[in-house]
């Protein structure tokens, strides 16, 4: 039998782990991977009813208006946008681009700085 190391960790802090941004940024492209799957019966739900009739369209509009409803929209499709921009830097990746440490980590700060940009302009033209 082998003799356990004495020197391991016996309980895991995870509130004391610094994660690097890659990770971070891969761990939010799987995190916006579900927002995305539950938020797509929302989004399909408020196409149908948009292309309905006129008169569900202007109900719609009219409860689209609201600050909560426009807050929900707006985080499904930001969390979409993120997803996006991500799964590109994964595919970039896939074709043996940004696989080093450096480049893991550019490809990391890209990807957050060019979603935040989308996000916001998703916010501007929502209100």
């Amino acid at each position: 039998m082998k003799a356990v190391n004495k020197n391991r960790p016996v309980n895991l802090d995870f509130k004391t782990i610094k994660l690097p941004l890659p990770a971070l940024v891969s761990i939010m492209h799987r995190a916006s991977g579900v927002v995305v799957f539950f938020s797509i019966p929302i989004l399909l739900g408020i196409l149908s009813c948009s292309l309905e009739s006129e008169s569900s369209f202007n109900e719609l509009k009219d409860t689209l208006d609201g600050f909560f409803v426009t807050m929900v929209v707006w985080g499904a499709v930001g969390a979409l946008l993120y997803h996006i921009a991500a799964g590109v830097k994964h595919l970039f990746m896939d074709f043996g681009i940004g696989e080093t440490l450096e480049g893991g980590l550019k490809g990391a700060k890209i990807t957050v700085v060019v979603s935040a940009v989308l996000i916001i302009f998703m916010g501007v033209w929502l209100w």
